[in-house]
């Protein structure tokens, strides 16, 4: 049986990142990048898939666990009756080759432990040749290269191809594993002091943590999204995935499986304003300049996500030896929404750039050439047809929101042109076209008769994506036509006090079968409305409602299913954390030791 997704906590290293459970087993780890074929599978399949165990002999979940604070180091911890043992798992920020260092402390008594390490490239399906060297467990494969030791050495054997271990430890007395990674054709690198790589790592996390200038109520969920998204962070480019894992499901059982190991567009404008009024301006410039490189070229080919460096080929395939997570299947890697248009993005590319300029980030000199070259295209294209921003694999329609995202785009050039006459631009053609698209939006995707917008032109269908109506200016919160939307999105879309992203039907929409559960980023965009057409005090209790559907280390999936009381979709979810961010900086942003402002 699969664990709850919840049970998992996330280590990385700002390249790659590995779930472990509450009974101390590594079960997903991509080597040596978030898209890397996975070296521990069994999150997607079963411990024949690959999985890395360290805990006592005979245990089962761990007593208690919890990461350091503001850090990504995870302590995990179980009491048995021979004494207490404590597991600390991190990956060292990396100079060559990524390790996983694991740490095994007695705490009290004589307790014994046991490690299985069982290691399959490829997603769980090849089996690597295994070896002994220079005090090591070398295992090869293809291109890949897995060196396993301890400090101090214990004895491991081989049994039904996997390393096991067994081994006490008493008060006081570690036991340090560490595993590395590198291309089979290389020679090893050079290797890790576990100890002096957790002070280090300790030493890092701690100071980036300290320069969070969120000082408002629930500042440790703050603090740990913002760590979440910093995890989630491929240090070498900036670009920030959506997700460490692929295809954890959106129903259980269900084919709503997908690939979010890389770069979506539709996040740039909530993440960068996260960043920014957190006071993690390098982090916001990377991403920033990572944006800029993925959407250089054609305007006509932008696409509404990239690799890690911008990569814009990330075929969709299927893994048919992995049964899913609970039989969730098919099993995906690639990701074909690559291919579709939503046109949303050029309005969250020009949102972002502006943004950008907003905060002071430093200038670029080609993103105002980038951005007009954006708005040629949009003149005609905003007419179009297109998927969305949910991606939905249905027939192209007029999605409202893709609409308002348009007239963002040429709004916020508007206002760059009247703020800086020297910018080149025909400010007349693009005041009219901001005007027209308004008008469209107004008279083709608003229900007169309902008093509200609606998920496309035509449709009585609604969007939780209408919720961003007044944050990106097209309406003021006190419109009618705002407050309107707003209650008939909290009413119909409600979803046992959280919100789905869109109709209960989702077949109508997005050509799949089967229901999701409660999108957690829409109940945190709820939140925000609510606070802006004035009910602060509804707004503040469902955040606190939504702070506490994180786990015990504080981590959010992208859905929640509020009857089974657990967590969907994959885990964990930097949109999700983002939200978390947003609506607390909207709702407390100036709060001062525990005052709202």
């Amino acid at each position: 049986m699969h664990r709850p997704i919840e049970d998992y906590a996330l280590i990385g290293d700002h390249q790659t990142a590995a779930l472990v459970g509450r009974d101390g087993s590594v079960d997903w780890l991509c080597l040596p990048r978030f898209d890397s074929p996975a070296c521990f599978a069994a999150l997607l399949g079963d411990d024949e898939n690959g999985h890395w165990r360290l805990a006592p002999v005979g245990a089962g979940d761990c007593t208690r666990r919890a990461y350091r604070p503001g850090s990504l180091v995870l302590d995990t911890e179980w009491e048995t009756d021979e004494g207490s043992v404590r597991v600390t798992d991190f990956m060292p920020q990396r100079d060559r080759a990524p390790d996983v260092v694991r740490i095994v402390e007695g705490l009290s008594g004589r307790v014994t432990v046991r490690g299985t390490l069982r290691l399959r490239f490829d997603y769980g399906s090849v089996v690597p040749w295994m070896r002994r060297a220079d005090g090591h467990r070398v295992a090869v494969a293809g291109p890949d290269s897995v060196w396993l030791r301890s400090e101090p050495a214990v004895r491991t054997w081989g049994e039904s191809f996997s390393t096991h271990s067994e081994f006490t430890v008493e008060q006081g007395e570690r036991v340090a594993f560490v595993l590395t990674w590198h291309p089979s054709h290389e020679d090893r690198p050079p290797l890790v002091d576990p100890h002096e790589a957790l002070r280090h790592s300790l030493e890092d996390w701690r100071a980036w943590s300290d320069r969070c200038r969120y000082e408002g109520p629930h500042r440790e969920a703050v603090l740990r999204s913002l760590l979440t998204l910093k995890a989630l962070t491929f240090a070498p480019t900036g670009g920030i995935v959506a997700a460490p894992t692929s295809s954890l499901p959106e129903e259980i059982g269900g084919v709503r499986n997908w690939d979010y190991r890389y770069c979506w567009l539709r996040d740039a404008t909530l993440t960068l304003g996260a960043l920014v009024s957190a006071g993690y301006l390098d982090e916001a410039e990377a991403w920033r300049d990572w944006l800029l490189r993925a959407a250089a070229g054609d305007p006509a080919d932008l696409q509404i996500m990239y690799g890690l460096a911008g990569e814009r080929r990330l075929p969709e395939h299927e893994l048919p030896w992995l049964s899913g997570y609970h039989d969730s299947r098919p099993v995906r890697t690639g990701n074909d929404a690559v291919q579709q248009l939503q046109l949303d993005v050029y309005g969250e590319v020009v949102d972002s750039l502006a943004l950008a300029r907003r905060s002071g980030l430093k200038a670029q000199p080609h993103a105002w050439r980038l951005q007009l070259a954006l708005l040629d295209f949009l003149e005609d294209a905003w007419r179009q047809p297109d998927e969305g921003l949910w991606e939905v694999r249905g027939p192209r329609r007029h999605f409202v929101h893709s609409k308002v995202m348009v007239w963002v785009a040429v709004d916020r050039t508007v206002r760059a042109l009247e703020d800086d006459p020297q910018l080149p631009g025909d400010l007349d053609r693009l005041r009219k076209l901001r005007d027209d698209v308004h008008r469209d939006v107004c008279e083709r995707g608003f229900d007169a008769e309902r008093g509200t917008f609606t998920q496309f032109y035509g449709s009585t269908e609604l969007d939780a994506s209408l919720l961003l109506i007044p944050r990106v200016g097209f309406l003021p919160p006190d419109d009618p036509r705002v407050v309107g939307t707003v209650d008939a999105v909290r009413e119909e879309l409600a979803h046992h006090g959280f919100l789905r992203r869109y109709s209960s039907d989702a077949t109508v929409v997005d050509g799949l079968p089967g229901r999701e559960g409660a999108f957690l980023v829409c109940s945190f965009w709820l939140a925000d409305a609510l606070h802006m057409t004035g009910r602060t005090k509804e707004a503040r209790e469902l955040f606190e409602r939504l702070v506490a559907l994180g786990n015990d280390v504080g981590l959010l999936a992208e859905e929640y299913d509020p009857v089974g009381e657990r967590q969907l979709g994959n885990f964990p979810q930097a949109f999700s954390h983002i939200g978390l961010v947003g609506t607390a900086l909207t709702l407390f942003g100036t709060a001062r030791d525990g005052e709202a402002g």
